[in-house]
């Protein structure tokens, strides 16, 4: 999948990014910002892209904050994967990462991960 290539599209992405490090998560900007971004994703044709924001920026206007965790790797067949308390901000901000970088294959499948999470919230 390619990246967003729209300067304002990229400078938005970066600019939640930074955001969210220094700020943690603002629920207002978060959600301006998001919302702000998603036109950009349609206008290139990145439909994971478009509804990943639509659905986080939904999901963090109703609850607040990102209460979705990070997804974890498939286990190896025979070990046990401890549950890994997420911290909302950390996995937010892994989110974004996601988005900025989605030309990467197992980004995109991350991705997907946090889709699917939002959807079944």
């Amino acid at each position: 999948m390619k990246t967003l290539q729209n300067s304002k599209a990229v400078k938005l992405i970066n600019k939640l990014i930074e955001d969210v490090v220094q700020n943690g998560i603002i629920t207002n900007t978060v959600v301006e910002d998001l919302k702000a971004l998603r036109p950009y994703t349609i206008d290139e044709q990145l439909p994971l892209l478009a509804k990943a924001t639509r659905l986080s920026a939904e999901h963090i206007e109703e609850h607040e904050t990102f209460d979705i965790p990070i997804p974890q790797d498939e286990p190896i067949e025979g070990e046990e994967i401890e549950a890994v308390e997420s911290d909302p901000k950390e996995s937010l901000h892994y989110f974004f990462c996601l988005i900025r970088d989605i030309n990467k294959k197992v980004n995109e499948e991350e991705l997907r991960e946090y889709v699917k999470a939002l959807n079944e919230y």
